[in-house]
């Protein structure tokens, strides 16, 4: 049997562990990008987050405006952050080239994040940032209301897919290969801009649209109400004969770049679009 020592060493190698084990969720956490943002707020203790990108709290471009606005913010800098005393950096490809090569000089964690290109990815993420802050339940529940939403948005079984696309200012458009064509059609629509030949992003010229049109010209709005982009070409005299044959739904151009909870207004959005509300 083993001796009393050799018991307080084996009690003391297990409570270094734990404490090691403990210090390995970061307690200041700084994100970069606002679709990171997004993920952050619903995973982490707010405790947790030292600061978000600046983006965060244009109610424009975010999703968390409203939570963000309460929530300290960053310009991205690298003396920022490290007076901030982050311990844990997340970053994307689209982040400041500068501030992560410092970042990684000074030997502060970073994790970077490409920008997802389909469900999974998005859900690959949300895990990712999750564990990363000591919080896997919150991530699999909020994988599970996104998927809920998802499931809401579908049209029944039988019912043909809707020809559309999402017409952005400068006729700028989402092509296959992206996650808003994925989320376009778990909601019942054919993104003809496949059908035009765009992957990923792209312009679509106006002689494109008018020679095969969709059925929904999704009108990317920066602000609701204000004129679009899709307003300015419905107006052509070609779509004024066509009448109701093609139709404008609007879509916030917030919704088009993020996964993560994003993808729940997403999933909204494009049901009203499909439903004509």
């Amino acid at each position: 049997m083993p001796g009393a020592g050799q018991s307080r060493r084996t009690a003391l190698a297990g409570g270094m562990a734990l404490g090691l084990l403990g210090a390995a969720v970061p307690r200041r956490v700084v994100s970069l990008n606002p679709c990171l943002d997004a993920i952050l707020v619903h995973v982490a203790d707010r405790g947790q987050i030292a600061a978000l990108s600046r983006y965060a709290r244009d109610p424009k471009g975010s999703v968390i405006a409203g939570i963000a606005a309460s929530l300290p913010m960053t310009w991205e800098t690298a003396e920022e952050i490290i007076s901030l005393r982050a311990d844990l950096v997340l970053t994307s490809r689209h982040s400041s080239a500068a501030t992560r090569t410092a970042l990684e000089q000074m030997k502060i964690r970073t994790e970077l994040f490409d920008v997802p290109d389909t469900v999974a990815d998005s859900d690959a993420q949300i895990r990712r940032i999750a564990e990363l802050v000591g919080r896997k339940a919150r991530g699999e529940a909020l994988i599970g209301r996104i998927h809920t939403a998802i499931a809401a948005s579908r049209p029944p079984p039988a019912q043909a897919p809707i020809s559309a696309i999402i017409y952005q200012s400068n006729g700028f458009a989402a092509g296959t290969g992206t996650l808003i064509d994925a989320m376009m059609r778990e909601a019942g629509f054919e993104n003809v801009a496949g059908r035009y030949g765009l992957s990923k992003w792209g312009q679509i010229p106006l002689e494109r649209l008018i020679a095969d049109p969709p059925q929904v010209i999704l009108a990317g709005e920066i602000t609701p109400g204000t004129p679009t982009w899709a307003d300015r070409v419905l107006s052509h005299p070609v779509f004024v004969r066509l009448g109701d044959r093609v139709r404008r739904a609007s879509f916030p151009q917030r919704l088009l770049y993020c996964g993560g909870p994003t993808l729940i207004e997403t999933a909204a959005a494009l049901r009203t679009a499909r439903e004509g509300r």
